[in-house]
């Protein structure tokens, strides 16, 4: 099983550094066509962050891995919100000023709330599974939140810097095509072998999706937010971890639901009220009061409800 713990490892290196080159070619290639940083920021820097995700749960539709579609979606969010919201905010407390993130956060919550009506077919009296028709709904209110995004931030007047290289023709596609086959091909490794791994060992593809896939595909976001706490800028942090949440549960898993119809297993709604949980004591954290900062405390909180939830599902394993 070492061989595979080590492919999945090389898979995710994989999966990162390719999501990082693609970005850098994608960035080189829109600035060549005068097309502003906002708008780079909210498509091709946005994609980036979350196309470890993306590739895993399109591979893992294809394949019919409807569990590990599922787990590492929900488990990327638990662990954004819990795990990296938990260390960034051990390291100073995190105020947020920006008017955007404070309305992402009820936001992230509408769309948890979404996803679990439409999992649960609270609407339609049928089977569990995310349809296309659903995968569309989704869709469209991602097109919306974009929407509220590129007005919010015009409104706030704020700009997405994007490091400025001069990229060759050559370089720039160079970039984007190694980029875009260092996340097929780590993505496929990632999703064949977690597969394996459970197999061996006779654990659920939930667990192994909401653990070792959603732990690895969110070390961007990890990576990110860290850098952003170091730097002093909360509200990338922040608006990082809440922003990839919304991208995640929106985008992500309407494109899963259109390369396939997915089954949904009844057992992710207890995970879906933990990351419920977490995003209303956020909030709470974050706007009652007059603070609106997420303490040192708090943040100890969500980092050891995330150890807490971590052992639960490694007690159901045992």
């Amino acid at each position: 099983m070492i061989v595979q713990v080590l492919v999945i490892i090389f898979g995710f290196f994989l999966l990162i550094q390719g999501a990082s080159w693609m970005v850098d070619g994608a960035s080189a290639l829109a600035r060549k066509h005068n097309i502003s940083n906002l708008a780079i920021g909210l498509t091709i820097v946005a994609f980036g962050t979350s196309a470890p995700e993306l590739v895993v749960n399109s591979i893992s539709s294809f394949q019919g891995y409807s569990d590990i579609v599922f787990g590492n979606i929900i488990g990327s969010n638990i662990f954004n919100l819990f795990a990296i919201l938990g260390i960034v905010g051990l390291i100073t407390p995190l105020a947020v000023q920006s008017s955007t993130v404070w309305k992402e956060i009820p936001i992230s919550f509408v769309a948890i709330l979404l996803l679990f009506l439409l999992c649960n077919n609270l609407f339609i009296q049928n089977e569990l599974i995310l349809s296309r028709l659903d995968g569309l709904i989704l869709f469209i209110f991602f097109a919306l939140f974009l929407y509220y995004v590129y007005k919010q931030l015009k409104s706030d007047n704020l700009n997405f810097e994007v490091p400025k290289n001069d990229f060759s023709n050559l370089k720039i596609w160079t970039l984007i095509i190694i980029g875009l086959a260092g996340l097929v091909f780590g993505g496929n490794l990632v999703v064949t072998y977690s597969v394996e791994i459970a197999t061996i060992l006779g654990i659920s593809e939930k667990i192994i999706g909401l653990t070792i896939v959603a732990m690895g595909t969110s070390l961007p976001e990890l990576v990110t937010s860290v850098v952003a706490t170091l730097k002093k800028n909360n509200d990338i942090a922040i608006g990082n971890i809440i922003g990839s949440n919304i991208f995640n549960i929106l985008l992500i898993l309407s494109i899963s639901s259109f390369i396939n119809p997915i089954k949904y297993n009844p057992l992710f709604n207890f995970d879906m009220y933990f990351l419920g949980f977490g995003t209303i004591f956020l909030f709470t954290a974050m706007f009652m009061g007059k603070k609106k900062k997420l303490d040192r405390w708090e943040a100890m909180l969500l980092l050891f409800a995330y150890i807490i939830y971590t052992g639960f599902l490694i007690e159901k394993v045992l």
